[in-house]
């Protein structure tokens, strides 16, 4: 994935719009982070395999990203949402759900 990313073989879902919007974020911005922690991987996803990535915004904000690959293909990523994680749902680290 993060090859594919590199490279700029990516596409966001427009869900993943809508969210980055949401939370005031921009598609440069969560592409740029992706190199950072994976979180959980979720390998047998109907939809295809794909990560929870923890990265900080350009604040120093954290930032959790999901992003995968279709089923059945192995490109394009497809960045499926970015959000702000809510504190009260995820330990200090922002890397173990509460």
């Amino acid at each position: 994935m993060r090859d594919l990313l590199r490279t700029g073989d990516v596409r966001i879902s427009e869900h993943g719009y809508d969210e980055l919007a949401e939370d005031g974020l921009t598609a440069r911005e969560v592409i740029a982070g992706v190199q950072e922690a994976v979180v959980e991987e979720y390998l047998n996803y109907a939809k295809g395999p794909c990560v929870l990535l923890l990265q900080k915004d350009r604040a120093g904000e954290p930032i959790h990203v999901v992003g995968g690959i279709p089923k059945g293909h192995n490109k394009p990523v497809v960045l499926v949402t970015a959000y702000r994680p809510d504190p009260g749902r995820w330990d200090i680290t922002f890397t173990r759900r509460r």
